[in-house]
């Protein structure tokens, strides 16, 4: 004999059991997958550079890499084996080499080795997958010439301008060895390459320098010593 209260429980519980899972389901985010891929790298021309992969996958048999993101015969530097064998393809200029960390190195690197670069890894299960990562290579910048229309101003008066001379991607300007404070009376040029202090005060006496910079390098003028007469 079935107690009627255990019939009516009984058929409760598939519903419950639905209702849990709906409610696991809109909560639940399945993991992702890290992405195979090169970490890009800035280099200063006649760096060796170490290009390495991430997240690369187990078991690799070969590694096969590419100077593009097209992986034709014409763009293939080289590929290296489990054997620790190297065979190397038209884009090979003698200054790569390979190993089965999912590592490249390129010694020596000049401006022409910027651009996008693929590796392939080939596993043992004849699977392959592919990452690419991103190389730019800059010249170190030179020092910069600091010019100034002139190094003695009277107070209220006069005004000067300075200008940093250089190619530099980025331009800063240091007062007394530490970051210029801009005030009212001082302008920069949308370039940052022109300094104007339009009327000078006895607080912007001092030496005035101009430090440039790109991804790879910096370096400072000479400095420039303003004086303020009232």
């Amino acid at each position: 004999m079935e107690f009627p209260a255990a019939s009516a429980h009984r058929g409760l519980v598939p519903w419950l059991g639905l209702l849990l899972a709906v409610f696991l389901l809109a909560f639940w985010i399945p993991p992702t997958t890290a992405q195979f891929a090169i970490d890009s790298t800035n280099a200063a021309e006649g760096d060796i550079v170490v290009l390495r992969t991430r997240n690369t996958p187990p078991n690799v048999a070969r590694f096969m890499w590419y100077r593009s993101e097209k992986t034709i015969y014409n763009n293939f530097i080289l590929y290296v084996t489990h054997l620790r064998r190297y065979y190397t393809g038209p884009a090979y200029s003698g200054r790569e080499g390979a190993n089965l960390k999912g590592i490249l190195i390129i010694k020596n690197v000049t401006l022409q080795d910027t651009g996008i670069y693929t590796v392939v890894a080939v596993l043992r299960n004849s699977k392959k997958e592919r990452a690419f990562g991103q190389l730019n290579v800059y010249r170190r910048v030179s020092v910069p010439t600091l010019l100034a229309s002139s190094t003695t101003a009277t107070e209220k008066k006069d005004a000067v301008v300075m200008t940093c001379q250089t190619n530099a991607s980025s331009t800063n300007w240091l007062f007394n060895a530490e970051s210029l404070r801009l005030r009212k009376r001082m302008k920069l040029s949308q370039d940052n390459r022109t300094l104007t202090i339009n009327p000078v005060r006895r607080a912007d006496a001092g030496n005035y320098q101009c430090k440039v910079s790109n991804p790879v390098s910096s370096i400072e003028s000479a400095p420039v010593k303003l004086d303020v007469k009232y």
